[in-house]
């Protein structure tokens, strides 16, 4: 699926890079064209997002899937500023993170998170839980156009 001939694009905010490879493999088995763009941290996502540094040309994400526990600014800050910008708060944010517990599950969607999804412990667990997320969001879902 494409919106008006443009691949989907994704931001993903991993500081973990086997789930950074991991997300990348299920995404190219997928049958959705998209191009995914990885920030590392907290502050990276942020200048990505707003355009700034080395990030002056980057594309605009249809969807972030966020973790929560980064570095330099953590998830919770990041979707914070997300949903707290009028540029940014119609992006759909997708918590994809280990964390289990109930606060982190209330504080997120507190903060408007789009849903929140505990990464599996297996490979074949994760691999179809971002399968998941690519079908759903980006097929089910009709996303803002920019």
């Amino acid at each position: 699926m494409k919106r008006n001939g443009i691949p989907i694009e994704i931001l993903l905010v991993e500081d973990n890079p086997a789930d950074v490879r991991l997300t990348i493999e299920a995404l190219k088995e997928g049958k959705i064209t998209n191009h995914l763009s990885v920030a590392g941290d907290g502050i990276e996502a942020l200048d990505f997002l707003h355009r700034r540094g080395t990030f002056k040309t980057a594309p605009r994400p249809d969807i972030i899937l966020l973790d929560l526990n980064l570095p330099k600014k953590d998830g919770r800050e990041v979707l914070a500023e997300i949903k707290e910008d009028n540029e940014l708060k119609r992006i759909p944010v997708v918590v994809l993170t280990t964390s289990k517990a109930e606060e982190d599950i209330i504080k997120t969607y507190d903060l408007h998170a789009n849903c929140y999804i505990s990464k599996p412990v297996g490979l074949d667990e994760f691999i179809n839980v971002v399968k998941t997320i690519e079908d759903f969001w980006l097929t089910v879902v009709r996303l803002p156009k920019h």
